[in-house]
């Protein structure tokens, strides 16, 4: 935004540069100005010339101080030069300055608009925040009951194990009971066998 007060610091300081530089222009121009009314005026208006009376000499050197100087004509038109420069560079900053008041204007809406389009953002950030808080507490819940799932489960596959070993085990006794009670039975039938023989 200090871009446009720059340009119009440094078109003033051009300006001021420009009309200094003629300085010398118009003090001439008004030196000259005062030594023709002086010569120019009557005596009875000028007392100065009454108490020094002119000479030859005098004459001679107001003469070529009066051209030596530029001429008034020389004058008027460089200062009408300076003044239509004066004007263009008026115009030319007023330009300046209407474009600087709309891009300004136009930067103020933009800004505007961005704030309220930041304020928006911001709250769908913080609803967002919020959320994804949410979904982490509930993550975490779900991590948990995981855990406490493959524990029980780990829980459960010992047990089982344990159980299908007891099952074996006592699969194997019983096999050897019926084993021990079928010899036996076996026995017992071979000595009736042998008994019903001999009597």
């Amino acid at each position: 935004m200090a871009h446009w007060r720059e340009e119009y610091a440094a078109a003033l300081a051009a300006r001021d540069r420009r009309e200094k530089a003629n300085a010398a222009v118009y003090n001439a121009y008004t030196k000259l100005a005062d030594r023709t009314a002086a010569a120019t005026a009557p005596d009875n208006k000028n007392p100065t010339q009454k108490s020094t009376p002119s000479t030859p000499t005098t004459d001679s050197k107001k003469q070529l101080i009066l051209t030596s100087g530029p001429s008034p004509q020389d004058l008027l038109t460089s200062t009408r030069t300076d003044l239509a420069e004066a004007q263009r560079s008026r115009t030319e900053l007023q330009e300046r300055l209407a474009r600087a008041t709309t891009d300004l204007e136009r930067l103020r809406k933009r800004s505007n608009y961005d704030g309220r389009k930041m304020t928006s953002m911001e709250g769908e950030i913080t609803h967002l925040q919020l959320r994804l808080k949410d979904r982490e507490e509930e993550l975490r819940g779900k991590a948990k009951l995981l855990e406490d799932f493959q524990d029980e489960l780990a829980t459960l596959n010992l047990q089982l194990n344990m159980a299908e070993a007891r099952t074996d085990r006592l699969q194997k006794e019983n096999q050897e009971l019926v084993d021990r009670w079928m010899a036996r039975m076996g026995k017992e039938a071979d000595a009736m066998n042998n008994a019903s023989k001999f009597s």
